[in-house]
């Protein structure tokens, strides 16, 4: 590998930017810094970096720094950039966008605003305040060294889990942390995110039902906590479920549904972050048992609280409360036997 001095200038496909967006990025690349071209890329292997969102709003475009060591190759078409959710670093999560057959031209952030090349469909991802994404770089094929163009990172040292590498092993493509693989540098693959300079406003919705709908003392019980974006903003929040002493035992699942993000699963009291698109929905389904001995009204609420810069115009449904009683007749049952 070799180090080059670039004077960096942006090639801009579609719209221009806007006041209120902000371009996000790992690297320390600014005009006239030193950066490093990476070769020994092969067909279908990729790069990525890991993006964190500044604000609740929408990746509208993304960019990658192309290059070769002359500056003066011909425009190139690659596989695609695509744009995923936060998986499990290095391997990221669901897709979320895709511009396949990427045009680059040499010497420049290249950035895309569509995903068709006849510019009609947007590039449009929601991401959370703080939500943590993944733009990744295809090849279609493999750069020629010390030719053709190829990816760059920065020369400042590079950030624990924020970049990675899709290689080939044993005829099978799989992520890699690319400091593991000698990576000194952080990617010069970015994202342009539209942040809203007006408040932002998402109702959020809590709803309880217990099954059974009475409670039999020593007997299991299944509470589930359904907490829903009404919108019209995406939401990060956090949900609190303290469950009363005398249910025990505690396991849950949660699912997300329109896009909507929770824990998987997990014990005890319900205390972490969520991140709800607008219609997005987590569903707890919360198994346990009621204490042997247990007597009187079983109490439980849920409460969820949207995180800034969003705000819920409508509080009185942030909080559902559940009372059930004792199932006395399936208590009693054996007393009135005849």
């Amino acid at each position: 590998m070799k180090r080059w001095a670039f004077a960096l200038a942006t090639a801009l496909f579609g719209t221009g930017a806007g006041a209120v967006e902000q371009t996000i990025k790992n690297d320390s690349l600014t005009n006239g810094a030193s950066g490093v071209i990476i070769y020994g890329f092969a067909a279908n292997e990729a790069a990525a970096s890991w993006l964190t969102s500044p604000c609740t709003g929408t990746v509208r475009a993304v960019q990658v720094f192309w290059t070769s060591p002359g500056v003066n190759q011909p425009v190139e078409i690659h596989d695609s950039v695509k744009v995923f959710r936060a998986g499990t670093f290095p391997t990221p999560g669901a897709l979320a966008a895709e511009v396949a057959g990427p045009v680059l031209s040499d010497g420049v952030i290249n950035e895309w605003r569509y995903l068709d090349e006849n510019n009609t469909v947007p590039l449009s991802v929601p991401v959370a305040l703080n939500e943590v994404f993944v733009v990744a770089f295809t090849f279609l094929q493999p750069p020629i060294t010390n030719t053709t163009p190829s990816l760059v990172r920065d020369t400042d040292g590079i950030q624990s889990g924020r970049n990675a590498l899709l290689a080939e092993i044993g005829g099978n493509l799989i992520w890699f942390d690319s400091a593991t693989l000698g990576l000194t540098g952080d990617w010069v693959i970015r994202a342009v995110v539209d942040c809203p300079t007006t408040p932002q406003t998402a109702d959020l919705v809590v709803g309880m039902s217990a099954n059974p709908p009475a409670y039999l003392p020593g007997g299991s019980l299944v509470y589930t906590v359904t907490v829903s974006n009404s919108g019209p903003a995406a939401a990060s929040a956090t949900v609190v479920d303290l469950f009363p002493a005398s249910f025990t035992g505690i396991t849950w699942v949660c699912i997300g549904t329109g896009g909507a993000n929770c824990p998987a699963n997990g014990t005890g009291n319900l205390t972490h972050n969520v991140t709800l698109p607008a219609g997005g929905l987590a569903t707890y389904t919360i198994t346990g048992t009621v204490a042997p001995g247990t007597s009187g009204s079983l109490s439980n609420s849920a409460t969820v609280v949207v995180g800034s810069p969003v705000t819920d115009p409508d509080t009185s449904n942030n909080t559902a409360t559940l009372a059930i009683e004792a199932n006395n007749d399936a208590i009693f049952e054996d007393d009135f036997d005849v």
